[in-house]
């Protein structure tokens, strides 16, 4: 089986529709990560199969809730080389997508990558979520949030919360490590106004590898007092 075959296998798999299209533009989007990753650090992934695995089919994951649906708001937050926003806009061309990130590198990175893939309805933003948290063209504006952010979940629902609207949810993608994050975590989400729903788990097609996506519903509005400043959250997490 060539790797072509486990991208669009793999997808399938999950219950994800692809075409001659979207393989395509993955494809091409793949031959973007990889030279640009020559030039700033983009991942330490750079084995053709592994990229289909580890980045594609896992962003694609975020897919398979449901809740991702024709016409949505979507801000990924601290998306780097575009995981999961730039394949999830990819495989669902009908949503509205707002990529933002903290490094201005990475940012022209992804602002090439949308251009030569032709995606419309694609906002690229250089800034922290602590800063755009709070402002009013981006706080309480999106119907899902996503992150694969490496940070601590009591860390990151300060960062994403806030950007959903009340009705909305925080998909948030986290390894094995999510139930000891979780027993810090659940305060913070609960003060932000969130509400774990569930928890899915995806073995990832032609690996071992298990990943899992709480669902986190937002179900009060985030008190004005979050988030905190920039940096703050990390140095001092809500307890």
């Amino acid at each position: 089986m060539d790797n072509l075959d486990v991208l669009d296998k793999g997808l399938k798999e999950l219950g994800i529709d692809t075409d001659s299209e979207k393989l395509g533009k993955l494809i091409t989007f793949k031959n973007i990560l990889l030279d640009w990753n020559e030039k700033i650090n983009l991942t330490s992934i750079t084995d053709e199969k592994e990229i289909f695995i580890k980045h594609f089919i896992d962003s694609a994951t975020c897919l398979c809730p449901g809740l991702i649906k024709s016409g949505s708001k979507i801000i990924d937050i601290g998306t780097g080389a575009g995981f999961p926003g730039v394949v999830i806009k990819i495989l669902k061309e009908d949503v509205s997508m707002t990529l933002l990130d903290s490094l201005n590198k990475r940012v022209v990175y992804l602002r090439e990558a949308a251009d030569k893939l032709g995606l419309k309805q694609v906002d690229i933003i250089h800034g922290r979520a602590e800063e755009y948290g709070v402002k009013k063209e981006h706080r309480e504006k999106y119907d899902i949030a996503l992150s694969r952010a490496v940070a601590p979940i009591n860390v990151l629902v300060e960062y994403c919360i806030p950007f959903v609207k009340k009705g909305g949810y925080f998909i948030c993608q986290k390894g094995p490590s999510y139930k000891d994050e979780l027993e810090e975590g659940n305060k913070a989400i609960e003060i932000l106004g969130g509400k774990l729903e569930k928890v899915e788990g995806y073995l990832l097609p032609y690996s071992d590898i298990k990943h899992y996506i709480l669902l986190i519903k937002k179900i009060e509005n985030t008190p004005t007092k979050y988030p905190r400043k920039p940096g703050k959250p990390s140095s001092n997490p809500i307890k």
